[in-house]
This record gives structure tokens, sequence and C-alpha cells, in this order.
């Protein structure tokens, strides 16, 4: 059976929201180059970004060389898209600590087979650049009229918060790096989320009026929930990619969780299982006798093995196998010891836990926001200690609750867990 074309799989997985040309079709009959900007506006990455970063990765499979292109000049400055107020500026140090943190990220998220990747930072070109010389190379080449037209433009002109000529540049820096890179890279397609519309096709527009040859955007779709709210983040925070800022075993639990209306379109996105597939543990999900969570066990096994490698895949399963609520689930100081470097966790001296209430340790330890919240899971059934059942709201912690005098494990619902370690 014949290989389906990149952009017809693209479509049938949800991945394709808008595209410049259907030329690019054509286009991609032989090897290409493909790039998607990322502003280093954290140390990390988040769920969100998966999108993305899953593009490039298909078009890897596909036999074309993705670029992960890592804004360290664009970075100073911050894109408007989608947002209703003024990013805060970063200073230089934060700005290189994060680009060197995500440079590394994409050195290891793209698959081995197929073309190498190409990891690039924008302010190696843009840095070069003097105001007088953008202003007269560059900038002389955009018309404001369009400018102010677009989407990122327009709803925020006319706002309270307004919008700083800063920001407004931006979609220049971006439409200049496209036609740099096909200049001096031979890219020819820039991917991006829908929000990165009007960017894109600045940059196709630049480089045509700078006698370049064709050059394409692709835009994919935001990942959003069921109920229209963005994927990435959750009540704690944001759903980063890196370990150091989220364990392989909260990113896992967090997958878990995702609800069914959702499953099968993250399975699609963020997933290498072919469509085959997936329509069978979508239509296994009708059937009776379906455990709940399976499709999601598989969505977190997959996503979670693609972010952090087997190793970090073998490490949440280890921690959720391991702190399972249930008879069978005795826990020890010797799993627990064990699990403790792959699951959240915070060392507390023994005099600060034993003698207070459980409520009061919840929210010591950042389980849960406040008591009012501890008390309200406890009446729900839902407060853990040591994997079993919470149902005073005025337990306190004894001595006895001290697994080996070393950990006390507490959990809201069966899948948040915190362990404290006792010193």
């Amino acid at each position: 059976m014949s290989k389906k074309h990149l952009l017809d799989m693209l479509l049938e997985r949800g991945f394709i929201d808008q595209m410049t040309s259907e030329d690019l079709r054509s286009h991609l009959s032989t090897p290409r180059k493909v790039y998607v900007g990322f502003d280093p506006t954290a140390d990390s990455l988040h769920l969100g970004h998966l999108i993305p970063v899953m593009g490039l990765a298909w078009f890897q499979r596909y036999g074309h060389t993705p670029i992960a292109l890592v804004g360290g000049g664009t970075g100073l400055i911050g894109d408007p898209s989608g947002k209703s107020v003024e990013r805060n500026l970063l200073d230089e140090a934060t700005l290189q600590h994060n680009v060197q943190c995500l440079d590394q990220f994409f050195h290891q998220i793209f698959p081995q087979e197929g073309p190498r990747p190409v990891i690039l930072n924008n302010n190696d070109w843009l840095g070069t650049f003097s105001l007088i010389e953008f202003l007269r190379d560059v900038a002389k080449h955009f018309r404001v009229g369009p400018m102010l037209a677009k989407d990122s433009v327009r709803s925020r002109i006319h706002s309270e918060e307004g919008m700083s000529f800063t920001e407004f540049s931006y979609q220049i820096l971006q439409a200049y790096d496209f036609a740099y890179l096909h200049r001096e890279r031979g890219v020819t397609i820039q991917m991006g989320a829908s929000d990165q519309w009007g960017n894109i096709t600045a940059g196709t527009e630049y480089n045509r009026k700078v006698g370049g040859e064709s050059i394409y955007g692709l835009t994919f779709p935001l990942l959003t929930k069921s109920d229209g709210k963005k994927f990435g983040k959750s009540e704690e925070g944001a759903i980063w990619l890196s370990k150091e800022k989220l364990s392989p075993y909260q990113f896992y639990q967090y997958l878990v969780r995702i609800a069914d209306a959702d499953v099968i379109r993250m399975l699609k996105m963020l997933t290498f299982l072919d469509l085959e597939a997936i329509r069978a543990i979508e239509e296994s999900m009708t059937l009776p006798g379906y455990q709940p969570n399976t499709a999601q066990k598989r969505l977190a096994l997959e996503v979670t093995r693609f972010v952090h490698g087997e190793e970090g895949c073998e490490a949440a399963l280890r921690v959720t196998e391991g702190i399972a609520p249930g008879s069978e689930a005795k826990l020890s100081g010797e799993i627990l010891g064990q699990l403790a470097a792959d699951m959240p966790h915070v060392e507390l001296r023994c005099d600060e836990v034993v003698g207070i209430k459980y409520v009061d340790l919840a929210v010591k330890i950042g389980l849960l926001p406040s008591k009012s919240e501890a008390v309200k899971l406890i009446k729900n059934g839902g407060a853990y200690l040591n994997n079993e059942k919470v149902s005073d709201v005025a337990q306190m912690i004894a001595e006895s609750d001290c697994i080996d005098q070393k950990f006390i494990l507490l959990g809201a619902g069966k899948k948040k867990k915190v362990l404290v370690m006792l010193f």
C-alpha cells in the first residue's frame, strides 16, 4: 500500500488549519526544509507547544529537514499574537538561560531516524542589525495598512492596553527570519499555530517583494479542550515539558486525567499511532466492559515516552504502580525511597509534621491551595494519607503515620500525590 501524502495524513489527524497555497502539495514531492519558531519566554516549552514539535517530527518522518528556530532575538521583543497585554521583557541573562534550555530540549526530542534536525538562534542575524540599517533595508518593504489589519494587531490596538511600537514591529522581524532562512538555508516552509498566520504571511509577502522564489506557510489549530480552554495548563500551572519543572510522573498523570471527549483528538495530534489503531481505541470506548481511562493511559504512555524518553516513561510508570491505592499496594520506606526522585516531594523536619492537622500539612506542602479546599476534599472522600482515606477533618498526623520514620504520602484523589521526606 502506498504511503499517504504528508498533507493528507496531517489533515486526517486534524493538524492543518490554513495553508498559503495548495501548491505546497506538489512542492513537498521532493525533500524540503521546514521551520517553526519558538520564543524563549521560559526555560521550558509546555504541552501546547507539542503540536508544532509534532509537526516538525512528522515532516522529518517524511524525509524533510526540521528546523527549530529559537528566538534569541525576537524573544527580546515579545510576540503580541494571542496576547491581550504586552509581555514582560526579559533581561539578557534570563533570555540566554532560556535559549540554552530550549536548545538542549530540541537536541533531545526529535527522533533519530530521518534527516538530521537543525537548531538555530535568530539573534545570530537579527542581533547584527543597526537601527538605521533595519529601517532602511527591511522595514521599507512593509506598509502600515496591511500591518494594522493583522489579527494580532487589530485585536489589541483599540484596547485599553493598546500596543507598543516594539510589539508592532514583531511581525517584521519574523517575516525577515523567514526570508533570511530561505536565502541562507534554503528553507521554503514555515509552520506555526493558527495565531501565527499573520506573521507567516508577512514573511511570504516580504520574500516576494525582495525577489525570492515562492515559499509556503502552514498553520496548526491551537491545542484546546472540548470546552474551548487551552491545553497545557492546570490548576497548578503550566504542563511543562522539562523534567526539571514537572516530573515525568506528574506529566503522565496529567494526561491520564484527560477527559474522554478530548482523548481521541489528542491521540491523533500528539502521538505517532496510526489512525487505524486510534480508531480501534475509539471504538473500544463504546463497548461493554471497557475499562475507564484505558485510552488515556495509552495517550500518557506514548506522549511521555516521546517527551521524556524510555527512562522518563519507566519512571512515571514505576511511581504510578508503586503508590497506587489498594490493599496490594503496601507502602514501605524502601518503595518510597526508590520513588522519591521521580515524584513531587518536599523535605520537612519531623517536628514540622507530627502533631499538626492533615489539612494544615496538605496546604504546607502545596498539595492543596487552602485549608477550605482540604476540608472540602476530606468531606468528598478524596483525601488520602499513605493511601488510606482520611475521613475526619480534624485528623492529626501521628508518629505512627511516618513510614520507617522517613516518609509520609499525601494524596488528593487517586492521582495527585506529594511525598513528604522527613529528616
